[in-house]
């Protein structure tokens, strides 16, 4: 029997990777359950608090060591202020913190011992910089005995009881009183969900580090090919210069010339190679299950948005006068229509960017947490370890399943890089398109 050694080779690569990841989150199940009871227990012994009422109030959503699939889903795609590199190892990363009422508070994660201390008010609560909203909690660095998570009711906006709706709220336990906890700090304010909070997040993030890494990557990689660019010019490419010509060639061909056009295509090709290569390299880097991978960097909306805005600063700067027209007062239609019209080609600048923003991350993060439930079979079919056939069984169909969903996430790591190009690119082709080409257009029509 033959056997094709490349498509072997991909299966063996997906496998260890599925596996990879599911011995990863079976180490971040342990983290959030048992192991943190036990630190719990031993710093609430050190403070001298007494462990029955502070057990009563913290950590009894995560003493239990049950599995809850939801939340740790949205923990594992979530941002956070340290990466988790291995059972009990974590890579503290720079927290860089300010509140008007407060002033700057600057150190590293580390300084939190991973939620059982609250420094200048601020505690991390699952990974993420929180704030005690109560101005009566202590300032500077205190001991905690945990973080309480409760499910409440609260009244919608419209005021009716009769439209409640359960929300999570977060409490720090200090000394057997409950404070309750703000938001994490978000891009938007709060202004899209999630309230606005006391304090502004400045720090190095685990998205904000991956995408270092990755720009580093790329840094390295495209200096190597230009290296071998002047290295042998006049010959034939070789090496890595061989291999990232494909990718060249391919942009030039198939993104930029086709939608910008010849006369233009030139000036906007760098930065249409930079979102592409970029957004493909930060996609694969999340597929990565350990250190320095695993980030949910484009599964961000915050780095989705920023990426958006670019193409939505770059296209309209470079607005000919005839997009413009076509915008606010189109040429050759009678007036009545053109006071329909021109509202909806306005909105239309502002929705071009919003979808490419959603389309990536709806993409990117859904593969995550398709993967992440998979894995999730194996604690599921186990009954958190009372049943060690029904773990065998879900490691056997979740490592499957994931292995395959590996391979399909390998294409739409590709595949979101390449659409988020081409559409950049259509984008800034209408903009800069000459009046000859409506001509032609029209002429043809």
């Amino acid at each position: 029997m033959k056997v094709d050694l490349r498509k072997l080779s991909i299966l063996v690569f997906a496998l260890v990777f599925s596996f990879g990841m599911l011995f990863a989150q079976d180490h971040g199940q342990e983290h959030n359950g048992e192991s943190t009871h036990e630190e719990q227990e031993g710093h609430e012994a050190e403070a001298g608090h007494d462990s029955g009422l502070s057990h009563s109030y913290c950590g009894g959503h995560e003493e239990n060591g049950k599995y809850d699939p939801v939340t740790t889903v949205m923990e594992h795609i979530a941002d956070a202020n340290e990466f988790h590199v291995w059972k009990g190892v974590h890579l503290p990363l720079p927290v860089i913190l300010y509140a008007p009422d407060h002033g700057w508070t600057t150190g590293l994660s580390s300084m939190f011992e991973h939620g059982h201390k609250a420094v200048d008010g601020y505690v991390l609560n699952h990974g993420r910089v929180n704030r005690v909203a109560d101005p009566s909690f202590p300032k500077g660095e205190v001991h905690i005995d945990g973080i309480l998570r409760q499910t409440e009711k609260v009244i919608g906006p419209s005021g009716k009881e009769e439209e409640m709706k359960e929300k999570d709220t977060f409490y720090a336990c200090y000394e057997g009183e409950l404070y309750k906890l703000d938001k994490p700090s978000t891009v938007d304010g709060g202004f899209l969900g999630g309230g606005i909070t006391s304090f502004y997040d400045f720090s190095i993030t685990k998205v904000v580090f991956s995408m270092i890494i990755a720009s580093l990557l790329l840094i390295w990689l495209f200096l190597a090919v230009a290296r071998g660019y002047k290295r042998n010019e006049g010959k034939a490419p070789s090496g890595v210069q061989s291999f990232m010509e494909v990718f060249f060639v391919f942009i030039r061909d198939e993104v930029t010339k086709p939608m910008i056009g010849e006369k233009h295509y030139e000036r906007f090709q760098p930065f249409i190679m930079t979102l592409f290569f970029f957004i493909m390299f930060v996609n694969l880097l999340g597929l990565v299950p350990f250190f320095p991978g695993s980030g949910n960097i484009t599964g961000n909306l915050a780095v989705t948005m920023t990426l958006a805005i670019f193409t939505f600063i770059v296209t309209n700067i470079n607005g000919k006068k005839d997009y413009w027209e076509h915008i606010f007062w189109m040429p050759g239609i009678p007036a009545w229509v053109k006071i329909i019209l021109t509202p909806v080609e306005i909105l239309s600048l502002f929705i071009k960017p919003f979808s490419l923003m959603i389309r990536l991350f709806a993409n990117i993060s859904a593969g995550h947490i398709i993967i992440l439930s998979l894995i999730g079979l194996v604690f599921l079919f186990g009954n958190n370890g009372e049943s060690v056939g029904g773990a065998a069984g879900g490691a056997v169909i979740g490592g499957l399943f994931t292995a395959f969903m590996n391979l399909i996430e390998l294409l739409v790591a590709l595949l979101q890089a390449f659409i988020f190009a081409i559409l950049s690119a259509s984008y800034i082709g209408a903009a800069v398109e000459e009046h000859d080409h409506h001509e032609a257009h029209e002429g043809a029509h």
